[in-house]
């Protein structure tokens, strides 16, 4: 594989608040979106900026080499990473057998490998037969989401109800992203289920976490005028990728250097979004040139 393009995974540990500076309906501080479609994202560069902030509090000599220059330093030279945004690719959802499901659709998986290929690690959803009615999905056949009933399998997320249907590629996927992204331990085989991308469409502007908070005047104990306020975050086990692209210049050194330097900086959990006071935004990353064999 070359190192100049590598598969930055992004799995949260706690909810993630990466901000779009503006309210959605009711609710006041809003996760970012992509415009087109409406899912959740996180800014390629809000994921540089939490990592030169790591690599920095590593004292990782690479830095400057890495990220570029501080901000008054900027006309230098440009950094020797690129970093793409983070993009969805498993949602958790309750569910009402199994606890939760790891969600995604066709939409997600179609882009997804369409930047596989771009890394130079394909991966083949040919035997994939993606539901085509919104009152259908997809499972393993090793899942624990099913609910054995009269008219045959049927999984329920929620107010949600669909006829599962088993498919081996289902299981051979699950088990190549859990060993990639360590989810393992945590039974992605049987927990994947792939919907309809209208579904898809609905969890993901309404299964998302939204907390409200308030802010206590000290001496009253009731809320402060104006500080009231809802805030919306990707729930804990949300599984994100990006592509991070090696562009070295005379001043970075090459390609394998840098993503040597990426490697040890995305070690242990890192700090990602906002609210971290109050928890949010512990990650586990996950630099891979390759999606593991099963």
């Amino acid at each position: 594989m070359s190192d100049k393009a590598k598969l930055l995974f992004i799995h949260a540990l706690s909810p993630i608040h990466v901000g779009s500076g503006q309210s959605l309906g009711a609710v006041d501080l809003a996760i970012a979106r992509d415009r087109a479609t409406g899912m959740p994202v996180l800014p390629g560069s809000g994921i540089k900026g939490a990592l030169r902030d790591k690599a920095v509090g590593q004292a990782h000599p690479d830095v400057v080499k890495m990220f570029g220059p501080e901000t008054d330093n900027a006309s230098e030279h440009g950094g020797g990473l690129v970093f793409g945004d983070g993009n969805l690719l498993l949602l958790p959802v309750r569910s009402i057998a199994g606890t939760f499901a790891w969600v995604t659709s066709e939409l997600l998986l179609r882009r997804f490998a369409r930047d596989c290929q771009e890394v130079g690690s394909p991966v083949d959803l040919s035997g994939l037969s993606f539901p085509k009615e919104v009152s259908t999905c997809l499972v393993g056949k090793s899942t624990r989401l099913k609910i054995e009933g009269k008219e045959g399998g049927r999984v329920v997320f929620e107010d949600l109800d669909f006829k599962s249907n088993e498919s081996d590629a289902v299981g051979k996927l699950a088990a190549r992203l859990g060993k990639t992204v360590q989810l393992e331990a945590l039974h992605l085989s049987e927990r994947l289920c792939v919907v309809h991308d209208d579904v898809m469409s609905f969890l993901a502007q309404h299964a998302t976490d939204v907390v409200t908070r308030v802010a206590l005047d000290r001496d009253t104990k009731t809320a402060k005028p104006g500080q009231l306020w809802s805030e919306e975050s990707l729930p804990a086990e949300t599984v994100l990728y990006g592509v991070v692209l090696a562009q070295p210049n005379k001043r970075t050194g090459g390609a394998g250097e840098l993503m040597q330097g990426l490697q040890k900086t995305v070690a242990g959990a890192t700090q990602f979004g906002g609210k971290s006071s109050v928890g949010r935004g512990r990650v586990a990353l996950h630099l891979r040139d390759t999606v593991e064999a099963a």
